[in-house]
């Protein structure tokens, strides 16, 4: 089972805090580092300092470590240009030796769209598919051939699909909880397949749905990376628990309930029914950025029992 480390810096963070979030990441041993992709705060949080940027975040991160993967869950697909966000991706790639990953999602937050500025389409997820069809099909063109693509929310002409990624592959995750589109979108698209904040039940659903579809497109489902992404909690007794609950504002029940609280034997125990659920990545979704002794409580407790 592989842990990373995911953050949401929108509710206050600075670049200088995400790059000591990183920096253990790595040191710690953990297998990756992603964060959101969101420009407003959510919940009763100021913020402050204010949002940083997904990509320029991560192309910062990419020159400041050495062997963790790089990613985001998700960028919205509303906050850039495919053609644009493919020179991003394939550029941070590069500074990063080839440590990328990019998982991409239609966008839902319409009060950040507001806030900034940015349209906000009733056809979300038509332009995510389409989306998906041109930062994939500019990466797979052949240096000296060009990437046409007609659709109806993107035109692009003769594009000369460059620069390439360092990697072979980008991979790209694509998650959510619909039904049908979704794990349709997975399977063809995707080489991991991410369930947010779900129940080991629902995910070993739609995880169902996901290799089944993948199967009616003509692919291995074995191919595709099935994972989880959880809010995690974790206290060497109970009152440690219940005081990193208290200052992300959560209550320690819940936070059992529906996330990865409790002991490191607790939460281990826990991870072992999402793996039997089928999930074979867990993106521990840490709130408390300035909590270190938190990540290194998780490396040394739990993640040392997963190898």
């Amino acid at each position: 089972m592989d842990l990373r480390i995911f953050t949401e810096p929108q509710q206050g963070a600075t670049y200088d805090t995400l790059l000591t979030v990183a920096k253990a990441t790595e040191d710690l041993g953990f297998d990756a580092f992603f964060r959101s992709d969101h420009y407003l705060h959510m919940g009763d949080v100021s913020g402050l300092p204010g949002p940083t940027d997904a990509w320029i975040t991560l192309a910062g991160l990419a020159r400041e470590t050495k062997r963790i993967r790089l990613g985001t869950l998700m960028t919205a697909a509303t906050f850039r240009l495919p053609g644009v966000l493919a020179i991003q991706v394939a550029q941070v790639d590069q500074m990063s030796g080839g440590r990328v990953e990019l998982g991409l999602g239609a966008g839902w937050f319409e009060q950040e769209h507001k806030a900034y500025g940015i349209p906000f389409p009733k056809e979300k997820f038509d332009r995510l598919e389409e989306q998906l069809a041109i930062v994939t099909g500019l990466w797979a063109t052949e240096t000296g051939k060009t990437f046409d693509f007609h659709g109806e929310h993107y035109d692009l002409t003769a594009s000369p699909a460059l620069p390439k990624p360092t990697q072979p592959r980008v991979p790209v995750l694509i998650g959510g909880h619909g039904a049908t589109r979704t794990p349709r979108l997975a399977a063809q698209y995707a080489d991991e397949f991410n369930m947010p904040f779900s129940s080991a039940e629902d995910s070993e659903r739609q995880f169902g749905r996901v290799r089944a579809a993948a199967e009616a497109h003509g692919r291995d489902p074995g191919e595709l990376v099935l994972s989880n992404a959880l809010v995690v909690c974790v206290g060497a007794d109970d009152q440690e628990v219940a005081r990193r609950a208290a200052v992300i504002g959560r209550e320690v029940d819940e936070l059992k309930a529906n996330g990865l609280a409790g002991s490191p034997a607790e939460v281990v125990d826990k991870i072992g029914r999402y793996a039997e659920a089928g999930s074979q990545r867990i993106y521990l979704q840490v709130l408390d950025l300035s909590d270190l002794d938190h990540l290194e409580l998780i490396s040394g407790q739990v993640q040392s029992q997963l190898s």
